[in-house]
């Protein structure tokens, strides 16, 4: 089997790790910065273990690599996704199924409009793992893993083995769901990292902060109390739409939570989230958010904008929903 990866950032260097360990299976990498990658490069995971990635072909032109991949697999920020969908599709062959590790960045409706209707696609709801680039093309860090991943299958002639084969390659439990709009429409980034940000920064005066302070670790009650609500009218739009929420967690079951105070112990002790740093940049005086970090330039204009656009097509008030985009909206470079 030959998996092509589209994207080099941590979830590129993970999923390359992982995939190329599997029996049988060849991994190439589709980059836009070939030369900085390594046929050789290290996956530290959370067991202490450091896994040795290996790739077949590395290249910056999808006529390379994509011709002759079973799987397409996509690890991109959201707004590449439209884009690498288009240069790639000359080179997609009936054979091949592409697929990507988050839905939620509108891949299967850009899928729709640009590709040919019995394109076979796939889509997670929530990416497998959580990880981070210690230097590129060279060495990531795994810091954590989904205990089930849920996936949307389009056009796969036998979809329970194409399960299987998923379940077996990203070594977690895969189960499949009826549409893609249970993977499009997610409550995770979308309105985990909206709803965060504003509760931070909505009321910030320009001054710089004495230090970049972490994103989970430092999760307030207000933010919990904001989620919450947010994923409450998340949930009237999913019903409004006819969607089978059996496979769709609300914010308090993921967290395993009841109240807000409970959310927010419960995001504090997870020990993957605990080193990660709010999108902030360091200036003269101090820290300062960074509006044009991926919690901006993916979250708002993509996953939050379909959520809120889709809620005022059908007529679902949202509130809570509509404050928060707004205020993202104007922190960041929206697309029109």
């Amino acid at each position: 089997m030959i998996i092509t990866i589209c994207g080099g950032g941590g979830l590129g260097h993970t999923c390359a790790g992982i995939l190329s360990n599997r029996q049988g299976v060849m991994v190439n990498m589709l980059t836009n910065h070939p030369e900085r990658w390594n046929h050789s490069f290290k996956i530290n995971t959370p067991e202490g273990v450091t896994l040795e990635g290996k790739l077949e072909a590395i290249s910056s032109n999808p006529k390379d690599l994509i011709p002759q991949s079973d799987i397409v697999l996509l690890c991109l920020p959201s707004f590449l996704v439209e884009k690498t969908i288009l240069e790639i599709k000359p080179y997609l062959s009936e054979k091949t199924v592409l697929g990507t590790v988050v839905a939620y960045s509108g891949f299967f409706i850009f899928c729709h409009n640009h590709l040919p209707e019995k394109t076979k696609l796939f889509g997670f709801q929530r990416v497998p793992y959580i990880s981070r680039v210690v230097e590129y093309g060279k060495e990531a860090n795994l810091l954590g893993y989904r205990p089930e991943l849920f996936m949307a299958v389009e056009n796969v002639e036998d979809r329970e083995n194409f399960r299987c084969e998923i379940e077996r390659l990203f070594g977690e439990k895969t189960s499949l769901v009826d549409t893609f709009y249970e993977v499009t429409l997610s409550n995770s980034n979308p309105i985990l990292h909206t709803g965060r940000l504003y509760t931070m920064w909505k009321d910030w005066n320009g001054m710089p902060f004495d230090r970049c302070s972490l994103f989970y670790k430092e999760w307030t009650d207000e933010a919990s109390e904001l989620e919450i609500r947010m994923d409450a009218e998340f949930f009237d739009l999913l019903h409004a739409l006819h969607v089978n929420t059996d496979n769709i967690e609300t914010m308090l079951v993921h967290y395993e939570s009841t109240d807000a105070p409970s959310m927010t112990a419960k995001l504090h002790s997870i020990k993957s989230l605990s080193t990660i740093l709010s999108p902030m940049k360091e200036v003269e005086g101090g820290w300062v958010p960074d509006f044009n970090s991926r919690y901006f330039t993916e979250d708002f204009p993509y996953g939050l904008r379909a959520i809120h656009d889709l809620a005022h097509q059908h007529g679902i008030p949202c509130p809570n929903i509509d404050m928060v985009y707004e205020w993202g909206k104007s922190k960041t470079y929206m697309v029109n």
